[in-house]
């Protein structure tokens, strides 16, 4: 989508990534609640979360996760712990119609979140 956001910054048109591959793009939060806060994002624009469909879409969310498991081992915060989080729609904080997944670490982390 050509005024999305997220697909700018996937196409290279904006921002710094931190990583990339033939499926998804990660780079720092603007704002972020963590000393640890990246997204993790698909190439492919999809709105939401709930979008998302059997077969290539479910591959790709599998490979987000390894994605992101993998840079929280680069940043040192895979053994202390970190969370995962994707919100979908408005309710629950979705700000930014590109699902994306913030990988939060470095600091204790409470629950609830909300």
């Amino acid at each position: 989508m050509s005024d999305c956001i997220f697909c700018k910054i996937a196409n290279k048109e904006m921002g710094k990534l931190i990583y990339e591959d033939d499926q998804v793009v990660a780079f720092e939060d603007l704002s972020p609640q963590a000393p640890v806060h990246v997204l993790v994002i698909p190439k492919k624009h999809i709105a939401r979360i709930s979008d998302v469909t059997d077969g290539e879409d479910a591959c790709l969310m599998g490979h987000i996760m390894v994605i992101a498991n993998k840079i929280a081992a680069e940043r040192g915060i895979a053994e202390e712990g970190y969370r995962i989080v994707t919100n979908c729609n408005e309710g629950a904080g979705q700000s930014v119609w590109h699902v994306h997944f913030h990988l939060l670490g470095g600091r204790k982390l409470g629950w609830p979140p909300g």
